[in-house]
């Protein structure tokens, strides 16, 4: 589901993009190191969760800073390590 139309765009305002673009890094980082409950919990659960996780992240990264970084190039972190897709 795309989050923006095309007439619109998305998030035009740079100092927003930039406070979404960071903020969504941060979650992303944040999700990354809650995989540390690896140790706690049975195989099957970690599996499950680490799936949720990843369908979490692949939502951030889709919905959100694909379209942000389309419309603000220059807020794609250096050493990302995703193109972003075409709008």
């Amino acid at each position: 589901m795309r989050l923006w139309s095309e007439n619109v765009g998305f998030i035009r305002d740079g100092r927003i993009a930039k406070e979404i673009s960071d903020r969504m890094v941060e979650f992303s980082g944040r999700l990354d190191g809650s995989i540390a409950v690896r140790d706690r919990c049975s195989p099957e659960e970690f599996a499950a969760y680490r799936r949720a996780v990843g369908r979490i992240k692949g939502e951030i990264l889709l919905g959100i800073l694909n379209p942000l970084y389309a419309e603000h190039p220059s807020l794609k972190p250096a050493g990302m390590k995703y193109e972003t897709l075409p709008r």
